[in-house]
């Protein structure tokens, strides 16, 4: 930056100099004055674009300095907007306009639209509406879908602006909401439906919710209504309960959520219960703790059960285990034997927020029809160093991962790994129309756009 902002102004020096070496003594009065006119304005203009050569260079080398999280050799990170809120869940649309939810209310603002006019890589026109706080997004065939902590709405998109954004349909209504696990992420498929996670606002569904020694109700009230997916349809106004379906039960939370358009199915992984130790502390050590449950991923089959509250996976014996709540001693199975494993594993406590399937051509070949996974990161690590924070890749062949995690993108917390110190934490993940991978980070609101290129 230092470098291409001072070659205007050397260039003015010099030429200062050398008009100068003219002395007015010389020279008829009226030819001096007019000498000194176009002098004055040659030397202006040279210091005006200076200054613009300057103020733009500092503004980009600004923006890409603030970009710096670490990606493979190849890829290049740079901030679309930043300082939005909350920033949940985003997408982005055929014309690369990005639509970002947000958690909690920004001037009375709930949805943000990014556009990246000049395409720089910045955004420089926002806007926003929506004046709901939530997490889920999603956008298919001129519509965008949008939710609250207890409804789904959608938006008419036309030449590429919202219609009426004051005035959106209320697609679902009535879904529980009591505050933990509230966030309603949601999904579409090809066919006309909508699906929506409705987390359990529970740990483990005791009787009173993560005391030491509470047991578990039996059977969990919580699953008539909440703890698993449903499906309903998307171009349906005022659906409630009664016209949805309960796709899938026995399921936590799931925030991570995505349709796979080349298998045509449902994927997500699940945030694990917590608090094994502080609640059956005779059963489970803090170590045993720290790594149990793993995370879980799960392809979503209409109709399946994936055990919660009843078992948790145990990926060191690699199976369902059921729960001390409900009996369990770290070593039996019983009522589990019948429910559904995950299709792979992730370490316990990462809290999975983003689910995306790469379908792009951007990036290189290994990329194609992989999983990426935003981790929003831990806090009930201890006394190990909390983890992830950070986004990964997953690789899928014949429909299933076909190698281990890599992590992809890092850095996001800076020196400290704690939800209340990390500087970011990842959260939601969406991919634009020419392949770039966007980023989004709730503990301040920046958006990154991924790009990569073969000449680095």
């Amino acid at each position: 930056m230092k470098f291409q902002c001072r070659i205007p102004f050397i260039i003015y020096l010099r030429v200062a100099h050398l008009i100068n070496l003219g002395s007015s003594k010389f020279m008829p009065k009226i030819e001096f004055m007019l000498i000194s006119a176009q002098r004055t304005f040659f030397i202006g203009s040279l210091l005006l674009l200076s200054f613009f050569n300057c103020s733009s260079d500092s503004k980009k080398e600004k923006r890409n300095s603030m970009a710096d999280i670490s990606l493979p050799a190849g890829f290049t990170s740079t901030v679309l907007a930043d300082n939005l809120g909350s920033a949940r869940h985003l997408v982005v649309n055929e014309n690369g306009d990005v639509y970002v939810k947000l958690e909690d209310l920004n001037e009375g603002r709930g949805v943000i639209c990014l556009k990246d006019k000049n395409k720089d890589g910045i955004a420089e026109d926002i806007s926003g509406f929506g004046n709901y706080v939530g997490t889920g997004i999603a956008i298919k065939k001129n519509y965008l879908y949008t939710s609250s902590n207890d409804q789904v709405f959608r938006y008419k998109i036309q030449n590429n602006n919202i219609v009426n954004p004051d005035k959106p349909e209320l697609i679902i209504q009535g879904l529980v909401n009591k505050r933990q696990h509230a966030s309603k992420s949601i999904s579409l498929d090809d066919a006309g439906n909508v699906y929506v996670n409705i987390g359990a606002p529970s740990n483990a569904c005791q009787e009173r919710d993560r005391r030491t020694g509470s047991m578990g109700m039996d059977p969990c009230p919580i699953l008539d209504s909440a703890g698993g997916i449903w499906q309903f349809k998307s171009d349906r106004l005022n659906q409630s309960y009664p016209q949805g379906i309960r796709y899938v039960t026995g399921t936590r939370n799931i925030v991570a959520l995505d349709w796979n358009k080349e298998l045509n199915e449902l994927f997500a992984v699940q945030h694990g219960r917590d608090d094994l130790n502080r609640v059956f502390p005779n059963q489970y050590s803090i170590e045993e703790s720290v790594e149990l449950p793993a995370e879980e991923m799960f392809l979503l089959k209409k109709g399946a059960n994936f055990g919660w509250p009843y078992c948790y996976y145990d990926p060191f014996q690699k199976k369902k285990i059921l729960a001390p709540e409900y009996g369990g001693d770290k070593r039996k199975t019983e009522r589990c034997d019948g429910m559904e494993n995950p299709i792979y594993a992730f370490p316990g406590h990462w809290a999975p927020n983003g689910l995306l399937f790469y379908t792009g051509k951007q990036f290189p070949e290994k990329y194609r029809n992989g999983a990426f996974i935003a981790w929003h990161g831990s806090w009930n690590r201890a006394p190990r160093e909390q983890q992830g924070y950070f986004v990964t890749f997953l690789p899928f062949k014949n429909g299933k991962p076909s190698g281990e995690y890599e992590i992809f993108a890092d850095g996001f917390a800076g020196a400290v790994k704690t939800p209340q110190s990390a500087t970011y934490r990842p959260c939601g993940l969406a991919e634009g129309p020419d392949g770039s991978l966007y980023i989004s980070d709730d503990q301040k609101g920046r958006i990154w756009k991924i790009t990569y290129s073969e000449k680095y």
